[in-house]
């Protein structure tokens, strides 16, 4: 208990340093003069505070003259005089740098000034003269102090003011200590309020931080599901027909070639929809792929690349999806190329009912299979294509379903045209 009030008067009178100044806007800084070749410009607050500084030295000198004059007192020694001049001024131009020095300067300095001020007016115990340079210095220098120091150490403060001014004067103890805790409480309550407004703008950082890296993670994540969907629909089609076309050609030169070509033909069309899914990444000189990406169009070439792998798939498509936005196609090539692929995997030689159509506001995509005609593949996969179809389908605010039928698997997605 006692550590804890030793401390914050040992911080106030010794060892403590404030802390550094609010960050000075550009308004308040000014054109140096040439002369002045260090400086590039100078801190308006500061210049006016120096101003002010000085204002006060002479005010303070003048009023001490006047009265010296006045009462037809012996002046006191020069060193003294200027001491008591300094403490109407030397604070204030010391506030803003060295808050608790300027302080302790006002508390080295006042005693020469009391000195001084019972000097002319004689050494009865009736107090000082509290002149307005006198309270106004004091006053800035605790508001300064409490705004860039702990509440403990404003308390502090005020403590030792409050025994000075006891010394001095006891009679005035009680407005001197309302006087004292104005200064003090308002600038305690500008350290808090900028405490806060720093927090915020921290935070503010923080949360733009955080929204950079969730949008560069969805980034991510939608690049992984475009690349799985692409790589997983040609490589299985590859896959098979690598399989399939020694078998069918049987020695004949001529089926070969054919079966190679048309490997050569899905291989060439799966690295340019790698590209094309890439494209969204600017390249060394700002480039962009401005290339389409594909749509309920291409789902013919899909339909077309699963029947040569031998699958039997009956497409049908209504005529109200030839318009539809440039999302809901993707999303639902994407989902029909990642079924597809899935059959060849899973169920070899199946017959697939492919079904595009429009029901009111919803792009309805149904994707069904029969059993296969030969054994699936030993890797049966991750699962990550369900679960990419079914987020595409949520992100465009729809559904999907996947499950098992009698004898095989059916798709059916639904995917919302205002949404989109």
């Amino acid at each position: 208990m006692i550590s804890a009030l030793v401390r914050p008067l040992k911080f106030a009178l010794f060892t403590g340093k404030a802390e550094p100044p609010p960050f000075t806007t550009r308004r308040t800084r000014v054109p140096a003069p040439r002369w002045l070749t260090p400086f590039t410009t100078l801190d308006g607050v500061r210049l006016a505070e120096l101003a002010l500084a000085l204002y006060l030295y002479g005010v303070a000198g003048s009023d001490l003259w006047d009265r010296l004059d006045a009462q037809k007192v012996e002046a006191p020694s020069p060193l003294v005089l200027q001491m008591a001049f300094l403490a109407l001024s030397l604070p204030v131009a010391l506030r803003d740098r060295w808050p608790l020095g300027a302080w302790r300067a006002a508390l080295v300095t006042l005693p020469a000034y009391v000195f001084v001020d019972r000097t002319i007016d004689g050494f009865p115990p009736q107090g000082i003269s509290y002149t307005w340079p006198l309270v106004l210095t004091y006053v800035l220098v605790l508001y300064t102090v409490a705004s860039r120091n702990t509440e403990g150490v404003s308390i502090a403060v005020w403590v030792v003011s409050m025994a000075f001014v006891g010394v001095v004067n006891t009679n005035v103890l009680p407005m001197a200590g309302a006087v004292f805790a104005v200064p003090l409480v308002l600038g305690y309550n500008v350290r808090a309020r900028r405490g806060a407004s720093a927090r915020l703008a921290e935070e503010s950082q923080l949360k733009v931080v955080a929204e950079g890296a969730q949008a560069v993670l969805e980034e991510r994540a939608r690049i992984a599901r475009e690349l799985h969907d692409v790589v997983a629909h040609h490589m299985s089609v590859i896959a098979i027909q690598a399989e399939a076309v020694p078998l069918k050609a049987a020695g004949d030169a001529r089926q070969l070639e054919e079966g190679l070509a048309v490997i050569r033909s899905l291989s060439l069309d799966a690295i340019a929809q790698l590209r094309q899914v890439l494209g969204v990444l600017r390249d060394a000189d700002g480039r962009k792929e401005t290339t389409p990406q594909p749509d309920l169009e291409r789902i013919d070439a899909l339909v077309a690349n699963a029947r040569a792998a031998g699958l039997a798939v009956l497409f049908r498509r209504s005529p109200q999806v030839e318009e539809v936005p440039q999302a809901v196609g993707l999303s639902a090539y994407r989902i029909v190329q990642e079924s597809l692929s899935n059959v060849m995997r899973h169920a070899p030689g199946a017959t697939v009912s492919l079904e595009v159509a429009r029901e009111r506001d919803e792009l309805v995509v149904r994707v069904a299979n029969g059993p296969g005609a030969r054994p699936a593949e030993s890797s049966a996969g991750a699962g990550h294509g369900l679960v990419g179809m079914r987020e595409r389908a949520v992100l465009l605010g729809g559904t999907l379903e996947a499950g098992p039928i009698a004898d095989g698997f059916e798709v059916v997605a639904r995917l919302p045209l205002e949404a989109a």
